[in-house]
Formats: C-alpha cells, structure tokens, sequence
C-alpha cells in the first residue's frame, strides 16, 4: 500500500486525493480519451486497451516538478500540479487516486463514513487510514457517485486504485467477521469499470481479488516486489527469496490471465547505493515489468543510474 499523507491545507479540498497517477500515451489517442464518455464502450472493450505499452514509471509527492519523462507512467501526489499538466496539455493522462478499502482521516467524507459505522479499526501500517468495509451500499455510492465523478469531472482520464490488499487481508484474518469482502472489493472494480467503461483504471497489488476481475482494468502496480524500508531500523532490506518470487508469480499471472495487462514494480533502496538501484532496475525489467525505485516517502525524484560510460 502506498503511503497517504494530508496537509492541514488539503483538509478542506475536494474529494481528489493528492496522488495522481499519468500515463504517457500518443497525443492523438489521449485527445480523443479525453472528450469520450461514451457508455457505449463497454460493449466493445474500454478505451484503456488503446494505450500503448511504457517504458518507465515515476513516482513523485513532492510539490514542484515540470518535467514528465517521454512514454512514462506518472504517479504524482501533488493536485496542483497535476492540473497544471492538464491545462498545458503534456502528452501525459493524469489519473486520479483512490483508497477502496481504506478511508484516511483527513479526508472530508471521513466523519460521515465513521457515523455510518462504514470504518473499521486504524490499520497500523498505515497512520491515520482507517479500514472501509467495501460489502456497504454506502461506501459503493460514495465511490460511484461522488468520489470517481469529481476525479473525472477535473479532466482526468482515469484512477488509481490502491488499498485493494486490505480488503483480502481483513477476510483473511477473520473469515467469518470480514465474510465476502474480496468479493465484495472485485465486484466494486467491476461496476467501477460498468459505470466508467471509457476510463483508465491501475490497481495495486490485490491478488486474491485480481483472479475475479480479468481485463477489467488496465494497469498493475506490484509494491515492494524486491526491497523495502523498515520504517523502525531505518534501514532498506531485501526481502527473501520466496516473497520475491510470490509476489513475482501473481503478476505474472495476472498478465497471462489478461495479456494486454502491463506491470510495473514500485521498489525501495538507498539513492546513494546506485549498483544497488542499477541490479533492481535490471532484475525487474527482466520480469517484463516496468520499474521504478525510490525512497519510501517520495519526497524526491531518484533517476535511474545510467549504463557504465553514459554521460547524463
């Protein structure tokens, strides 16, 4: 689960979360995304499969940042600036960000979420985010209703759907409390995917849910898939073995699953340790996943170290 963070100043903001997600795709095909609505599409396959394939992913939460690599997937958190990428027209789609099995307190439906009993218990991985139960009628219209429609009314052409992982894990760890929940979190992504057919959708990991939800959406994000950051050390780690290669495995399933599905891998390792990022970068487009590494509060962008006897 990639980590939120709310500003005191985003507290009384739209529904948008600050993190956004861009693809890079060819200028004719993001013009025509942009004005197609159309409901139509559903019948003939969404307008996502039209996006070609890309060559690098970025991802960035700081607040000023003017550059969007060529044919590049862009995850940024910073709202602003995404507008501003949109009104200037970059040959970029900006996706909007949403959390379908966690609601963070700063957000503002989060006092009616918790008033309607829709909230759970505080995920301690995540501070501040709080368990949704995705089985709710509420938490389904809010999503249809209110949250994706003022992500796409801004002009985005598309979501981000991170926090699916939640929902298997809460089934998982009590299977009769949390009954039906990955059901539940797969049948939100197919009416996302009904109500909004000509819309991009990526999703973040989920993989007891993506065996339920084959082509209906277009992008995967496999998190830590090879390093990672212990927040209480401080220190960057490799994981084992057996975690690289489950985690490897179920994207590659989802991919054969759906062989128009791209994969990208988010890893974290130390910037400065740039044979460590180099040996990272490798391993993961060897997979066929498009990768970026970075420090875990993507608060800086780190650049992929060039091939020996490259000049920048």
């Amino acid at each position: 689960m990639i980590t939120t963070r709310i500003r005191a100043s985003d507290m009384d903001k739209p529904l948008l979360n600050r993190r956004v997600v861009g693809i890079s795709l060819a200028v004719l095909v993001a013009a025509a995304l942009r004005g197609n609505s159309d409901r139509s599409l559903a019948s003939a396959g969404h307008a996502g499969k039209l996006y070609r394939q890309h060559q690098s992913l970025m991802v960035y939460y700081g607040e000023r940042y003017d550059t969007i690599p060529d044919n590049s997937l862009l995850i940024i958190e910073d709202r602003e600036m995404a507008e501003s990428f949109i009104r200037r027209r970059v040959e970029s789609t900006i996706l909007g960000y949403v959390s379908i099995a966690e609601v963070h307190s700063g957000r503002p439906f989060y006092f009616g979420l918790r008033s309607k009993g829709v909230l759970g218990a505080l995920n301690p991985a995540a501070p501040d985010a709080y368990f949704v139960d995705v089985r709710s009628d509420v938490w389904r219209g809010l999503l249809l209703n209110e949250i994706i429609p003022a992500i796409l009314k801004n002009g985005y052409q598309g979501i981000f759907l991170d926090t699916l992982d939640s929902a298997e894990t809460l089934e998982l760890q009590d299977p009769v409390k949390f009954k039906g929940m990955i059901a539940a979190a797969a049948d939100l992504v197919r009416a996302i995917r009904s109500a909004f057919p000509s819309i991009i959708i990526m999703v973040n990991r989920g993989y007891a849910i993506l065996p339920l939800i084959p082509g209906e959406f277009d992008y995967l994000l496999g998190e830590s898939v090879r390093s990672t950051f212990n927040a209480k050390t401080g220190t960057y780690y490799r994981r084992t073995e057996q975690d690289i290669e489950w985690q490897r495995a179920r994207m590659l399933e989802a991919r054969d699953r759906d062989p128009s599905l791209q994969l990208f891998s988010l890893d974290y390792w130390d910037p400065k340790d740039r044979a460590g990022l180099a040996r990272l970068y490798a391993e993961a487009r060897a997979d066929g996943f498009v990768p970026y590494v970075a420090t875990p509060d993507l608060m800086k962008i780190v650049p992929e170290p060039l091939p020996s006897g490259k000049s920048p």
